[in-house]
C-alpha cells in the first residue's frame, strides 16, 4: 500500500511551469508599442536555454506549440511591414493567450497537456490510472479557462484602454497565481483521497 501511494506521489513532481516561462517573458516584453517581436525573440531564446524544446523524455505539446508560435511570430515580424505589424502589436496578449487556451482545450480530447509532465513511473493499476487521468483533465481544463480569460482581458484592454491596469496586470496575475496554487493543492487532495479498491 505504501509503495503504491509513493508512486502516486511521483505523478505530479514535475510541472508545466517551466514551459510557461517563455510566454510570461513574452507578455512582459511585448507590453509596449512595437515590442512584440523582441518579446518573441526573447521567448524563443528562453525556450531553447531552458531546454523546453527537448524536455525530459521527449518534446511535449506545450513545448512544440511554444517553439512553433514564437518562431512564426518572429518570422512574421521580419516579413511584414510596419503597418501590417500594428495589429500584432495591439493584440499580442490575446493572440498568445488564445493560442495557449486552444492548445490546452484540444489536448483534452487526446492527452491532457499536464499529463505529459508526469515522471516515467506512470500509474500502472486501473485505480491509479483513473485518478491520474481525472486529475490531469481537471488541471488542463483549468489552465485552458485561465488562458481564455487572459485572451479576453487582452482584448478588453485594447477596446477600453482605461482598464489596462486591471485587465493586463492585476486580474491576470491574480488568476495565474490562483491557478498555480490550484495546480499544487488539487493533486495533493487527490493523493490524500486516493485508495486502491477494497481498502
Amino acid at each position: 500500500m505504501a509503495a503504491k501511494l509513493a508512486r502516486v506521489d511521483q505523478w505530479f513532481e514535475r510541472s508545466p511551469f517551466i514551459g510557461f516561462a517563455p510566454w510570461i517573458i513574452y507578455w512582459i516584453v511585448a507590453d509596449g508599442a512595437s515590442t512584440w517581436m523582441f518579446g518573441a525573440l526573447c521567448a524563443v531564446l528562453a525556450a531553447l536555454i531552458l531546454g523546453v524544446s527537448a524536455g525530459f523524455g521527449g518534446p511535449r505539446l506545450l513545448d512544440l506549440v511554444t517553439i512553433g508560435f514564437f518562431i512564426a511570430v518572429t518570422v512574421a515580424g521580419m516579413v511584414l511591414g510596419a503597418q501590417d505589424r500594428d495589429w500584432m502589436d495591439t493584440y499580442a496578449t490575446t493572440l498568445s493567450a488564445g493560442t495557449l487556451a486552444v492548445m490546452a482545450g484540444v489536448s483534452l480530447a487526446f492527452v491532457p497537456f499536464t499529463e505529459q509532465y508526469a515522471p516515467p513511473s506512470a500509474p500502472r493499476h486501473d485505480w491509479e490510472r483513473a485518478a491520474f487521468r481525472r486529475t490531469n483533465q481537471v488541471l488542463t481544463l483549468m489552465w485552458a479557462l485561465v488562458f481564455a480569460l487572459i485572451a479576453v482581458l487582452g482584448y478588453v484592454a485594447v477596446a477600453s484602454p482605461s482598464t489596462v491596469h486591471w485587465t493586463k496586470a492585476v486580474i491576470p496575475v491574480v488568476v495565474i497565481v490562483g491557478a498555480i496554487g490550484m495546480t499544487q493543492i488539487y493533486p495533493e487532495r487527490v493523493r490524500a483521497g486516493v485508495q486502491p479498491p477494497g481498502n
